[in-house]
C-alpha cells in the first residue's frame, strides 16, 4: 500500500492583513516538509486548490514543480485539481510538464471541489456543478490518451485535429477522481476505469463500503479489468508515539481549524468527545501511535475491500515544525514497514 500526506499549504492567515514574509515562510516550510516526506521514505504527496488568503495552494502544479527539484522518489499530485472550473488542457500541459520535470512522478486527483470559490472566481454557474465536471473529465482522459483530438463540448470552445503538447514522461499520466459520499460520483469513476480517492473526513470509515462496491460494479459493467480499478482513502491523521501523546497534540488545532471551517459552513465548534469518537475504532479519524495507525489503516482497508494508497491530512495550526516532522519520520520509518509487512 502506498501511503502519503496531502496539504491545503495552509498560512494560517485567516483574519488580518495579508503579509508576504509571512507567505515566503509558510512556501518555504511546506517545500521542506515534502523533501522531508521523501527522505523519510513516504510514497506520494498532495496539494489541494483553494483560492482564499489563508491558502497559498492556488496553483499547485508550481508549488510541485519546485517540490520536484528538492525530491527523489516521493510522487507528486493535485489533491485536489478543481477540474470544473479548469481547463482540461491547460491541467493536461501543467501536469505533463511536472512529469517531465519530475522525470515520471506527477500525478492527478481531479475533482468537483468541496469548496465553491472557484466558480465565481473563473466565471462559471454553480448551477452546472455537476455537467461541467462530466464534461471536461471525458475531455482531460482523452488528451491524456491521444496526442491530437478532435472534441466538441459545452463549456469549451471545440478541438479540431489539435495536438495538444507536452507528453508526459508516465504512459498514461495517471488521473484519479476524488470523491465524497455522492453515489453517481463513484459510479462515474468505475465507468470511466480510473483510480478512486475517496475522502472521509467524518463518520466511520466502513460505511463507504456499498459506495466503493458500485464502483466496482460500474467498471465490471464497462468492461475494464478489476486491476485497472483501485481504491485510495484520505482522512485525517497523525502519528506520535503514543496514542495519548497524538491526541493530546492534535486536538487543540483541530477544534481551532474545524471551528473556523464550522463558522463558514453552520457546524458546531467540535467538542473533545467528539474527536475520541471519530478517533476511535471505526471513525473517520487516523490519530495514534505508530502500530495503532497501522492497525486502524488495515482495518479500514479490510472493511472497504482494499485499498491501494492511504493519504493523512495532517494540516493542523496547533501542531509545531517539529511534531509534524517527528510524525512524518514515525509513518516512514515505522507505520509503513507496519502496513506493508517489511
Amino acid at each position: 500500500m502506498e501511503i502519503g500526506i496531502d496539504s491545503f499549504a495552509a498560512t494560517g492567515a485567516y483574519d488580518g492583513p495579508l503579509d508576504a514574509q509571512q507567505n515566503r515562510d509558510a512556501m518555504e516550510a511546506l517545500l521542506k516538509k515534502i523533501e522531508y516526506s521523501d527522505q523519510m521514505g513516504l510514497h506520494v504527496f498532495g496539494l489541494g486548490e483553494h483560492h482564499k488568503k489563508e491558502f497559498l495552494d492556488a496553483a499547485p502544479a508550481v508549488i510541485l514543480a519546485a517540490a520536484a527539484a528538492r525530491t527523489q522518489n516521493i510522487h507528486l499530485t493535485s489533491a485536489v485539481t478543481v477540474l470544473s472550473a479548469a481547463d482540461p488542457v491547460r491541467v493536461f500541459q501543467e501536469y505533463a510538464t511536472l512529469d517531465i520535470i519530475s522525470k515520471g512522478r506527477a500525478e492527478i486527483v481531479a475533482g468537483r471541489g468541496s469548496a465553491i470559490d472557484a466558480y465565481p472566481l473563473f466565471g462559471f454557474d454553480l448551477r452546472d456543478y455537476d455537467a461541467l465536471f462530466a464534461e471536461k473529465i471525458g475531455l482531460l482522459l482523452t488528451i491524456r490518451d491521444h496526442e491530437q483530438v478532435s472534441w466538441k463540448g459545452r463549456f469549451r470552445p471545440a478541438l479540431q485535429e489539435q495536438a495538444i503538447y507536452p507528453r508526459p514522461v508516465q504512459k498514461p499520466l495517471p488521473v484519479w477522481i476524488g470523491v465524497g459520499g455522492t453515489p453517481e460520483s463513484f459510479v462515474r469513476a468505475g465507468t470511466l476505469g480510473v483510480p478512486l480517492m475517496v475522502a472521509v473526513i467524518g463518520g466511520e470509515t466502513h460505511n463507504f463500503r456499498p459506495l466503493i462496491d458500485l464502483y466496482y460494479e460500474a467498471g465490471e459493467k464497462a468492461g475494464h479489468p478489476r486491476e485497472q480499478l483501485k481504491v485510495g482513502l484520505h482522512s485525517l491523521g497523525y502519528v506520535a508515539e503514543t496514542t495519548q501523546q497524538a491526541k493530546d497534540e492534535y486536538f487543540p488545532g483541530y477544534q481551532e481549524m474545524m471551528g473556523k471551517l464550522g463558522k463558514e459552513r453552520g457546524w458546531p465548534t467540535p467538542t473533545r468527545a467528539g474527536f475520541e469518537a471519530q478517533a476511535g475504532p471505526t471513525g473517520a479519524y487516523v490519530v495514534g501511535s505508530p502500530e495503532e495507525v497501522a492497525e486502524k489503516i488495515l482495518r479500514h482497508s479490510e472493511a472497504l475491500g482494499g485499498i491501494a494508497r492511504f493519504t493523512f491530512q495532517m494540516d493542523n495550526p496547533g501542531l509545531t515544525s517539529e511534531q509534524v516532522y517527528k510524525s512524518i519520520a514515525l509513518i516512514g520509518t515505522r507505520v509503513i514497514p507496519l502496513v506493508n509487512g517489511v
